[in-house]
């Protein structure tokens, strides 16, 4: 009896590993011929991507148990069927899965390399998950940038075999708020000067929290929480860089994370409305923003048949 009907006639809860995350959750089965399978459970509006690299992985497919979920390919959309199994390999760019419902997805891959990659992505979540305990506006703030931050990488051709550093990087690039007291970050009044230079180090205090941590590979992605306040022309921090001085995946969360800040509420400011936030990010390209990584930003809204502004 295959893996996948052992789990869907016995879904006990504990029985393996799972991995839960706001796009869905993963369910790791095991693995049979040093090919581990897992379930994902992926929910409704929630998205996914797949960046096959060789150098990681031989196999690395994907097959859709259950539901309704659409592929994104060099920009263009098409249904995946029940039954279909999609082979990362064929693929020399990123993939992209939405729900349009919840869904069940068997993935298979390479057992060395998914068995590590899956418990380390367990405790990253872990921590976001303590983040969330703590300031609950932090944590949902960070995952909308994390999604927003992949579609503009991809709508700017960006290498898939970074992918995982800015998945990672826009995620955390706010960790070192955690440092930060509350009556400071949740302070309905302007801040004052001392206060506003203990609100900046939380940029540099993120960046050493990753540079020290137990997973590796995080350590890399260090520099986009490092310079995620950086301005394009220079009057940014912590350090004053410039233009192409400014890491690309950094550019692309300073945009996001500005876009987000702007248009969900906090006690200290007025909402904006998504037009007046667009028109905001217009007027600070090439000032406070990447202008490319602007025009892409506001690419996504409108592919996703949002107000033409």
């Amino acid at each position: 009896m295959g893996p996948t009907r052992i789990y869907l006639q016995r879904q006990t809860e504990g029985q393996y590993p799972v991995l839960r995350m706001s796009s869905g959750q993963i369910t790791l089965m095991g693995r049979w011929n040093n090919v581990a399978e897992a379930l994902f459970s992926l929910n409704v509006e929630g998205s996914f991507c797949a960046q096959y690299n060789p150098e990681n992985t031989i196999v690395e497919t994907y097959t859709l148990l259950d539901g309704d979920i659409e592929i994104e390919y060099r920009g263009t959309r098409t249904k995946m069927n029940v039954g279909e199994t999609l082979d990362a390999s064929c693929y020399d760019k990123i993939v992209t899965f939405y729900g349009t419902s919840d869904a069940e997805i068997l993935m298979k891959m390479d057992a060395d390399f998914y068995e590590q990659l899956f418990f380390e992505t367990l405790t990253l979540q872990s921590e976001m998950d303590a983040v969330s305990r703590v300031d609950g506006y932090t944590y949902h703030h960070c995952d909308r940038i994390r999604q927003y931050a992949i579609e503009v990488w991809k709508r700017m051709d960006q290498p898939k075999s970074r992918l995982r550093l800015l998945r990672w990087g826009s995620y955390f690039h706010d960790i070192g708020k955690l440092a930060i007291p509350l009556e400071i970050l949740n302070k309905p009044g302007k801040l004052t000067s001392d206060e506003w230079e203990t609100m900046k180090s939380h940029s540099l205090i993120g960046a050493a929290i990753m540079r020290d941590h137990p997973v590796e590979w995080l350590k890399d992605a260090a520099f986009i929480v490092e310079q995620h306040h950086e301005r394009y022309d220079g009057k940014g921090y912590p350090y004053g860089l410039k233009g192409d001085e400014i890491s690309i995946e950094s550019a692309i969360v300073s945009v996001v994370d500005a876009y987000d800040a702007m248009t969900t509420e906090r006690v200290y400011k007025r909402t904006l409305t998504m037009e007046e936030a667009f028109v905001e990010l217009k007027m600070g390209k090439g000032t406070q923003f990447h202008p490319d990584v602007v025009d892409r930003f506001i690419e996504y809204f409108r592919e996703r048949n949002l107000p033409d502004l």
